[in-house]
Parts: structure tokens; sequence; C-alpha cells
């Protein structure tokens, strides 16, 4: 008779593992190039100005409903606003596009290893002795991403509008408004084409253009939307990283520019 052996679970204390690679290299990154992406991001919404130059607009400050640029949708700062509270046009919009990176199924493996080592890393010891999951409050919460999707969709086309925009540039002389592409333009349209790859790589639109349909083959448009959002949720990683770089450095150029500190090429 044959006897059959069974592994138990191993049971580790926090740190502990058996792997002999430099596991803890992704998560440190992680945990160094989002804290430096939430101070920057934190510090330029507080500022409340050099967030535009000439007709570009910092895509943490897009759409701008109030405030004293030309793309301002609604006029100045409104009088309702608290006195005692600083005021600045990214605060009223920035929660959209934050919120869908940080409900962001790719964003909260990440964070959850680097800043929570829940785990640490995959078979590496963390400090809880009980899966808690995501079936409770606060993290139930995290459900929300797939509403934050449909925002995340309208803030594309809205920052592809401002791209548009980067193209007329205003005479200092005559105030003509002529077509141009500047260094500037090119910025703001490669931050959309990276921003469209992570938010339409999005697990939630897969699932949203024909990942629920039992029989998919008998839908051919959305067999084909799903196999594009596939395409791009193959790399999705890659496009969350570069987006979220894309983003910073189109408000750090925007407003090194406005600052004189940079100058904005013209290239046509």
């Amino acid at each position: 008779m044959t006897e059959a052996r069974m592994n138990l679970p191993v049971v580790r204390g926090f740190g502990e593992t058996s792997r002999r690679d430099s596991w803890w290299i992704q998560p440190v990154g992680v945990l160094v190039g989002l804290s430096a992406f939430i101070v920057y991001a934190t510090w330029a919404a507080f500022q409340g100005t050099h967030y535009h130059f000439g007709p570009y607009l910092s895509p943490f400050y897009s759409p701008e409903l109030f405030g004293d640029s030309e793309h301002s949708w609604f006029g100045p700062k409104p009088g309702w606003w608290p006195a005692w509270m600083v005021f600045s046009p990214a605060l009223l919009i920035l929660w959209a596009p934050g919120g869908f990176r940080v409900t962001c199924y790719y964003y909260r493996g990440a964070y959850y290893k680097a800043f929570w080592a829940d785990p640490p890393s995959c078979a590496v010891g963390e400090p809880r002795k009980s899966y808690w999951g995501e079936r409770r409050l606060p993290l139930i919460l995290q459900n929300i991403h797939r509403y934050f999707l449909y925002l995340a969709i309208l803030f594309l086309v809205l920052l592809a509008s401002d791209v548009y925009k980067a193209l007329w540039f205003k005479d200092a002389t005559t105030g003509a408004v002529r077509f141009g592409v500047g260094v500037g333009t090119i910025v703001l349209a490669v931050n959309v084409v990276l921003l469209s790859g992570y938010a339409l790589g999005c697990h939630s639109l897969r699932h949203l253009v024909g990942g629920y349909l039992d029989q998919l083959s008998r839908a051919p448009a959305r067999h084909t939307a799903y196999r594009c959002s596939s395409c791009l949720n193959r790399k999705h990683m890659v496009w969350a990283w570069c987006s979220l770089f894309s983003v910073a450095f189109s408000d750090l150029y925007v407003r090194l520019c406005s600052m004189g500190v940079w100058t904005d090429f013209r290239i046509i």
C-alpha cells in the first residue's frame, strides 16, 4: 500500500523566506517611486500657480473649473470658497484620476506589498497571521474602481482636447492665433498616449467591453474591443508606471516654462 504525502503550509515570521534572490528590490522600488510621486503631486496641487503657460495646461489642473488662466471654465475663484482654506484649481478635480489609480488592481497589489508588507513579496513572511482580504471596510471600498473608470475615460477626452489647444499659439505682438507645435505640445500628447494605454488596458474595462460574456465569439465587435484591451493589459504595469511619470513630468514641464526656467522651443 502506497503512502500519500502531504506538505503542510509553512508558517513564516515577518520577513522570513527561503528565497535566494533579491526579492526586496521591487517593493523598495515601488515604495520609493510612489512616495516620490505622492510628495510631488501633493506639493504641485497646493501651489495654485505656474500651472499654465500659453496654450499649455498642466494635467494636474485639467479641467480648470475655476482659476485665473484663460483655460478656466467658470472664471476665477468662486466666492463660496472658504477664506481660511487654500485654493487651488487642482484640488477640485484631482480626486477623480487619483481615485482611479489608488483603486487600480495593479497599484493595489503593488502598494499593499510596498507600504503594508501584505505580504512583502511572494513566499515571504508577513506581519499578520490571518488573511484580511477586501471584504470589509475600508478596503471593500476598493471595488469602486469600476466607477472611477468612467471618470478616467472622460478625463482622457478632456486631456486630448488640451493637446488640441496646445497646437494654437497667440502672437504676443499682433494677438493673432496661429497653428504650431512646441516641445510642450509633444509632452502633453505623449502623456495622453501613455494615460490612454494605461486606462484602456484596465481590468474593469476588459470586463465592461465583453469579459462578462459567456460566449464572446458571438459578439464580434465586443470580441475585437476585448482583444484590444487585453493587448494593452499585458503591459499594464509598464503603462501604469510610464503614465505616472509622464503626468508628473508634464506638470513639471509646464511649471518650469511658466517660471522662466525652461524655454519652450517651437518646432513648427
